[in-house]
């Protein structure tokens, strides 16, 4: 049984009730004062609280979308490996290649020219080597005859730490959303490459090139790009990508799109913070690269270099969340250089978490998709 799967919950509740019940029963009999009744208390209380506790976070993890799979709780997650196409000349197949195609959710049987189309793919740095699962959405207008020759913008979407892409189609609904949004004309149908940020779990890399590591800014700004427009019709000039994330995706969205405006037109922030943590998570990003810690410090990015020509969202509400202060703080920032673009989303109360997203997902695509060009 796979982590997120209801039957999981489902066995997790059944052993808390059976424990609380079988707690109850036996009670009585364990009374007395010596070690053995003793012990048992303590030893029913105990798994009792176990496995409420297992029920809590099962159901959190379904709902948030944590840890994908038990290997991944517990950070054995086997690397990605390069497929190999005998039937293709060299051997070697592509940097992406395609696993499945499904349709969306409340479209099932559905052609994609109609409902457009979900396609797991894996994905392979051609210079970093970073092997990567990821979600693409390709809209029905992609598969449309009118629209063979078209090219369309193209938007990565990003988890936050530890994460799991299918949230992104799951829980965040982006793909959903965004046909909705294009179906109403209130934006442009765009392609949506979904993944999280974690390239080398369980390290939390916040994007950063660790020297004598994971050199995940070169992955998202370049490998990602480039294995993207060999597989799928997507606009080659800079003003059609943009870059979306939430929590640690939201960090690395805005330090991309400020690193790398020649790649990215426009960057959205979802609750973002605006400085690379250095915790258990991370180890050492930098390695004493004074350089290198300091461009990734997006406070000392905008006061000592030249502005980047690109647009930014950031997200926060008033109630809930605790980048608010630091929020409008950078608003202020980037509104005094002059050239970078700036806007925001500001809720009354929301924490930190899907739902919260969700009430900005509409909007952000929106935004995003009025700064991305087809071409």
């Amino acid at each position: 049984m796979g982590l997120t799967s209801n039957k999981v919950l489902v066995v997790a509740i059944a052993f808390a009730v059976l424990l609380f019940v079988g707690t109850v029963w036996l009670w009585p009999r364990l009374a007395g004062r010596g070690w053995r009744s003793v012990s048992g208390r303590v030893g029913l209380l105990l798994a009792t609280q176990v496995t409420l506790f297992a029920c809590v976070g099962v159901a959190a993890n379904q709902a948030f979308g944590f840890y994908a799979s038990w290997a991944d709780l517990f950070g054995r997650e086997t690397a990605q490996g390069v497929v190999v196409d005998h039937t293709a000349s060299g051997g070697v197949a592509g940097p992406l290649q395609v696993l499945t195609t499904a349709g969306l959710n409340g479209a099932a049987g559905r052609p994609p020219q109609m409902a457009g189309q979900v396609q797991k793919v894996d994905i392979v740095g051609r210079t970093t080597h970073i092997p990567t699962p990821a979600y693409v959405y390709l809209p029905p207008e992609y598969f449309q005859p009118q629209y063979r020759t078209r090219t369309f913008p193209a938007a990565v979407v990003l988890t936050g730490y530890p994460g799991t892409a299918q949230a992104l189609v799951d829980k965040l609904h982006y793909p959903s959303t965004a046909r909705q949004l294009a179906k109403d004309g209130r934006m442009q149908p765009m392609i949506l490459i979904m993944l999280r940020p974690t390239v080398a779990p369980p390290r939390d890399t916040e994007c950063v090139d660790i020297p004598g590591g994971p050199q995940t800014e070169t992955f998202f700004a370049k490998d990602l790009p480039d294995a993207v427009l060999a597989h799928y019709r997507v606009g080659r000039k800079p003003g059609s990508w943009g870059i979306i994330g939430d929590s640690t995706g939201g960090y690395c969205a805005l330090k991309l799109a400020m690193h790398h405006p020649d790649v990215y037109a426009a960057g959205a922030g979802l609750s973002p913070y605006y400085k690379a943590p250095i915790d258990p998570t991370t180890g050492d990003l930098f390695h004493g690269d004074s350089s290198l810690r300091n461009r990734s410090d997006l406070w000392w990015f905008l006061k000592h270099e030249a502005a980047p020509d690109t647009s930014l969202l950031v997200t926060s509400s008033k109630i809930g969340e605790s980048n608010y202060k630091d929020t409008l703080k950078f608003i202020d920032r980037v509104r005094a250089t002059n050239l970078t673009r700036i806007s925001s989303i500001i809720l009354e109360s929301g924490g930190h978490n899907f739902n919260t997203w969700r009430r900005e997902i509409p909007a952000t695509l929106q935004w995003m998709s009025g700064r991305l060009s087809d071409r």
